[in-house]
């Protein structure tokens, strides 16, 4: 059977967009296919994008707030959200310039607009077309997961999907989920003026980081006015009024103007008749294996729709990795050896490999937990930022196993030990870089250097040689 393209994608979102430029530019004929209006996936208008800019519209108005501490006079007179939502829209509107569809068609893209379905295992249906290809890329992407709780769906509620269009600030504020979206958001909401409750399931708030690192975050979430209650989960919402009443499994009672929603993801399948292509599909997402080849061959799939690590760098990795596959020889595996991720609240929590539990489940007693706080770093205490720490996790012969920075500037901080870890370099590696001074990155190599102070320490052989040696020294007067 004669085939229209090389490669057509369905979805548009980063690892979408990534495959679909990289084949094109590869001179491959690919079509892009999109059932919103535009391009730019969940990150872009629903995501990183938007969240960030909102993050730091409220970290504008906590500035203003703690200015007095150092002697600039400033006073908090309102926070206009229409305003701040335009700030947030005017960075959407700039970045979605690069994920134009102009911008797409000029590299070869056939970019189409709308829905469309599998027919049969080699055949994708949209618009009344008949597309047929070498091969396909599903990037459908994923939307929150409605959880069950009784009353919630009458009573209405907020995702990320419709939180930054709202057109007042809501005074008070529940936050269904503690992980990275209800941390973020739950403060900047509380930044600005809201009344939150964050409801964590478990003992903490952001279960899949380092216990100790996710305390320090919590502790300033609390500082700030936000309530967290742990080991809390919403059973129920009533509404009386024009308040929404959220009923807790502890007994608690919760009036609030809004419930938002942030309590995991499902994936984006359902539409697409996946059965008729011979695609299978599990819990998590689309089942694919290390090379993202679906139970069809022919057809791959990358991004939040495979579940995995839900993150826009990694999307659009898995699907530099798939456009390879089906383009040219399908060789190439996904390597999840060393994948960083950030949570952007204040502070900032980054980490990349094992923790420490994992790393001793692992290694056993062959492990080093190396350790330094930002209240040590001169750059961190000029700038009155002294919260957090960075906790690197080597092998006892210096391979670096993990490390989680939880202080200013972390999501940044982190890629020394992502380019040490990447290219199999020892922690020494970290120790021997020469830092600019005073920056917040000299952290990083204070924390390499516990590895060789707590060697020395421990090794008594060579500090008895080390002695005798200066003392011979002494003793000839040189």
């Amino acid at each position: 059977m004669a085939v229209d393209y090389d490669l057509v994608i369905i979805g548009g979102g980063s690892a979408g967009l990534v495959a679909a430029s990289a084949g094109a530019q590869l001179n491959a004929k690919v079509a892009l296919i999109e059932k919103e209006p535009r391009l730019g996936g969940d990150c872009l208008h629903y995501g990183c994008v938007p969240s960030k800019s909102l993050l730091h519209v409220g970290r504008v108005a906590h500035t203003v707030r703690q200015a007095e501490t150092y002697g600039v006079m400033a006073t908090l007179n309102d926070v206009r959200l229409g305003e701040a939502l335009g700030h947030v829209h005017r960075a959407i509107n700039t970045i979605q310039v690069h994920d134009s569809t102009e911008r797409f068609e000029s590299l070869g893209v056939e970019v189409i607009y709308g829905e469309g379905q599998f027919t049969d295992a080699q055949t994708f249906e949209v618009q009344g077309r008949q597309l047929r290809a070498r091969a396909y890329l599903i990037a459908t992407g994923g939307r929150p997961g409605l959880p069950s709780i009784d009353g919630l769906k009458e009573a209405g509620y907020l995702t990320n999907l419709d939180v930054f269009s709202i057109e007042a600030r809501p005074a008070s504020l529940v936050v269904i989920g503690a992980g990275p979206i209800g941390c973020e958001l739950g403060q900047a909401f509380a930044r600005l003026g809201s009344q939150v409750t964050l409801l964590a399931s478990r003992d903490g708030i952001l279960p899949k980081e380092d216990p100790e690192a996710a305390r320090v975050v919590q502790a300033q979430m609390a500082a700030e006015g936000v309530k967290i209650l742990t080991e809390t989960r919403a059973q129920q919402v009533l509404v009386e009024g024009d308040k929404k009443v959220v009923i807790t499994n502890t007994g608690d009672r919760l009036v609030v103007d809004e419930i938002l929603l942030a309590a995991g993801r499902v994936p984006n399948v359902e539409n697409l008749n996946l059965q008729a292509a011979g695609v299978e599909v599990g819990k998590p997402g689309i089942v694919v294996n290390a090379k993202l080849q679906t139970t069809n061959p022919k057809i791959y799939a990358a991004g939040d729709v495979i579940g995995g690590y839900q993150f826009t760098h990694v999307a659009g990795y898995e699907g530099a990795v798939a456009m390879q596959n089906a383009l040219i020889f399908p060789t190439k595996k996904a390597d999840y050896r060393v994948i960083p991720w950030a949570t952007f609240t204040e502070p900032e929590l980054a980490r990349v490999g094992l923790t420490e539990e994992q790393a001793r489940k692992r290694y056993g007693d062959d492990i080093m937990v190396l350790r330094h706080n930002f209240d040590h770093v001169d750059r961190a205490i000029a700038e009155a930022a002294t919260d957090g720490f960075a906790k690197f996790i080597t092998r006892k012969n210096g391979e670096i196993l993990g490390a989680h920075i939880v202080g200013p500037a972390a999501g940044e901080l982190i890629h020394e030990v992502v380019l040490a870890m990447s290219y199999k370099l020892k922690i020494g590696a970290l120790k021997s870089i020469i830092h600019v001074y005073p920056t917040l990155a000299e952290i990083n190599s204070k924390t390499a250097l516990q590895l060789t102070k707590e060697t020395y320490a421990a090794n008594h052989r060579l500090q008895s040689i080390l002695q005798k040696f200066f003392n011979f020294r002494r003793s000839l007067g040189r």
